[in-house]
C-alpha cells in the first residue's frame, strides 16, 4: 500500500480537518495530522487489516524553531512491508516549566515507553497518560531539556563543572 492510498484510508475514515499538510515527495513520505487526532488515527493504522502498522520503529521530539516542536511516529508494517511517518506540530510555550501536552501512544505500541521518556527527557514533551513518564537519559534532577533550541547548559551540576 503506497502513502495516497494510505492517507486516502484515514480521510475516508476521519474526514480531510485531520490532516493539516504533506510531504509526499521525500523519500520518506509524511503526514501532518491535528494532535487531538493522534490517537484515533495510530490506533486505526494499527488494527486495519488493510495498514496493520504492528511496528513502530521510532518516536522524536523536535524542537523546529518558530515557537514550534513537532513529535514523529515513524510506522512500519512488517506483514506488508509499506512505513508511513506521522508528524504533530505542538506550539512551544513561552515558559519553559510549563511542558507541550499530546496523549501517549504507548498503550498501541509497547516500544513507545522509552521513545516518549526520551522525547520527555531531551525536549520535553509530556506524554499524557504515559505509564512511567520520567527522566531515562538524564539524571532525575536535571534542569531543562538540551535539545531544546532555547536550552542554556548550566556551569555546574553538583558542584562538578559541565561546560569545557
Amino acid at each position: 500500500m503506497d502513502f495516497s492510498a494510505i492517507k486516502n484510508l484515514i480521510i475516508q475514515a476521519f474526514g480531510e480537518e485531520v490532516i493539516v499538510g504533506e510531504s509526499s515527495s521525500v523519500q520518506q513520505p509524511q503526514l501532518f495530522i491535528l494532535p487531538q487526532s493522534l490517537i484515533k488515527i495510530c490506533s486505526f493504522l494499527y488494527e486495519n487489516e488493510q495498514t496493520y502498522f504492528d511496528f513502530l520503529s521510532c518516536i522524536t521530539g523536535l524542537d523546529a524553531g518558530n515557537n514550534s516542536l513537532e513529535v514523529i511516529y515513524h510506522l512500519y508494517s512488517i506483514p506488508y512491508n509499506h512505513s508511513i511517518i506521522l508528524k504533530v506540530v505542538l506550539d512551544k510555550p513561552k515558559d519553559q516549566n510549563i511542558l507541550p501536552q499530546i496523549d501517549t501512544v504507548s498503550h498501541i505500541w509497547a516500544a513507545a515507553n522509552w521513545h516518549e521518556r526520551e522525547a520527555f527527557d531531551l525536549v520535553g514533551i509530556e506524554f499524557v497518560g504515559h505509564p512511567d513518564l520520567r527522566r531515562i537519559l538524564l539524571p532525575h534532577d536535571w534542569q531543562g531539556h538540551p535539545l531544546r533550541k532555547d536550552y542554556q547548559t548550566p556551569e555546574t551540576y553538583h558542584n562538578i563543572k559541565i561546560k569545557y
